[in-house]
């Protein structure tokens, strides 16, 4: 009998991964701890961003007597293989919800955490799935598990909400997946994320991963799932108002954002990551900040969203070390790409990038692919406030907010992570509840700005 049968829970494989679930601890066996490396003590280096050699294939015997054999034995293999699948994964989803939370988030410091299940130590399929495959019939009716409110979608439904997926309706596109701006047949608008990239295997365990994250997380500034849907493919349904995301009103000059809005979006986000770093049980770490996955809500409340490359992070451990770049360029840290270092400070880079963004209305990279970070630095360091800031705005902002949010985006940007702020500071510094050091308070001259005068105004002077 196997070592995963003596023990007490359910086995969850996807691959060669399995994953043991009993009632106190989640372990995973010795042939997945080649994955994303845990340092509990370690100081950062490039050493840990070193690979561990794959191990050698196991030889296969090739005489040529025993082929049909063979055949139908892997017949019968792949059958029971394929039930087997299926029963575990729906074993998994009963036990992420059945068993309470504090037995899921007690872990053995020395092995991967739950979302680890996505191996970064192999390199995904860069190729589009052929067909898009469903997940396991049974795993369909046991997803209820997670959350009773969530909706169940028919791909019928979906399509019928997205016009087919239309390219007309497509608001956002990742590494690994697509999301398309939905119209419910109540009126409800929605986004639906539909992964599109990778085996079936990497994308049933992203689908997997990224719920197994979405259950546990409740904030108003991160964005809540209303459904899914396993039919045709893997499919997050989403809440989404007529503003769409940060980015799109960004980049649409048709519709102005003002300076209050633009701030408390700023804060919103800060309140939101706050909660993921250090409100949640197990610290999580999003690793995709970025103005496309801040939705906003009818009144203009930000939302945290696509948790598609989310990691929990254990409280021993001070970082993840990971050997394949996953994220969006503008808003990587230094080092990750320099060391393959995850952790909360990699957010706070990318919340820096975004804080740019709100100040002058650039996008992270712009058409030649020129940084905002790289642009931007000269212009704070010389205190060019009428460079900086979005001239759509036409200086109708509060100064003393422009002031701190120049700031605080100037220390999200270091390029030494322990000289980054942490997020519930930031979130303190810009709520009120803290006040900005003195270095920074000064850190752009009033008088350095001046209102730009409209069109009319300029007019009227003219004709007095």
């Amino acid at each position: 009998m196997a070592d995963d049968e003596k023990k007490e829970g359910v086995v969850f494989a996807v691959g060669n991964n399995r994953i043991l679930f009993s009632d106190s601890s989640v372990q995973m066996s010795a042939e997945d701890k080649d994955g994303d490396t845990p340092d509990i003590s370690a100081p950062r280096n490039v050493e840990d961003a070193k690979n561990k050699s794959e191990p050698a294939s196991p030889a296969r015997s090739d005489s040529a007597d025993s082929s049909s054999a063979r055949n139908g034995i892997s017949d019968l293999v792949a059958q029971s293989d394929s039930k087997t699948h299926s029963r575990q994964i729906c074993g998994y989803l009963w036990k992420l919800k059945k068993v309470p939370s504090t037995s899921l988030h007690t872990f053995n410091p020395g092995l991967p955490s739950l979302p680890s299940i996505k191996r970064l130590t192999k390199k995904k399929s860069q190729q589009l799935t052929p067909s898009i495959p469903e997940l396991p019939s049974q795993l369909d009716a046991e997803l209820y598990c997670f959350e009773a409110s969530w909706t169940n979608y028919s791909l019928a439904q979906l399509k019928d909400a997205t016009n087919n997926f239309s390219r007309e309706n497509l608001i956002g596109e990742g590494g690994y997946s697509e999301v398309y701006k939905g119209h419910l047949q109540d009126g409800e608008i929605i986004a639906v994320k539909r992964l599109i990239r990778g085996t079936p295997e990497e994308m049933t365990s992203d689908f997997l991963s990224e719920l197994g994250i979405l259950v546990h997380v409740n904030h108003p500034n991160i964005s809540n799932v209303i459904g899914y849907g396993v039919e045709g493919g893997m499919h997050l349904v989403l809440p989404l108002s007529h503003h769409g995301s940060l980015a799109s009103l960004l980049s649409d000059r048709n519709k102005k954002l003002d300076w209050g809005t633009r701030y408390n979006i700023a804060l919103g986000t800060a309140s939101g990551l706050s909660y993921l770093h250090e409100g949640c049980q197990r610290r999580i770490i999003h690793r995709d900040i970025k103005a496309a996955n801040i939705l906003l809500s009818h009144d203009f409340q930000p939302r945290i969203s696509d948790f598609g490359l989310a990691k929990w992070l254990p409280d021993q451990w001070t970082h993840l070390t990971v050997s394949q770049f996953e994220g969006t360029f503008g808003y990587l840290a230094p080092e990750v790409f320099m060391d393959g270092l995850v952790d909360e400070k990699t957010d706070v880079y990318a919340y820096g990038v975004l804080v740019l963004e709100i100040i002058t209305g650039h996008p992270a990279l712009d058409e030649s692919q020129q940084s905002l970070v790289m642009w931007a630095k000269p212009l704070i360091h010389a205190k060019n406030l009428e460079k900086l800031v979005d001239p759509h705005l036409d200086g109708a902002c509060d100064l003393e907010q422009l002031n701190d949010l120049v700031w605080i985006a100037s220390q999200c940007i270091n390029q030494n992570p322990s000289e980054r702020p942490k997020m519930s500071k930031i979130y303190r510094m810009l709520s009120g509840d803290e006040g900005i050091p003195d270095c920074g308070k000064k850190f752009i001259k009033r008088a350095a700005f001046r209102r730009r005068k409209s069109a009319d105004e300029e007019q009227s002077e003219v004709e007095l």
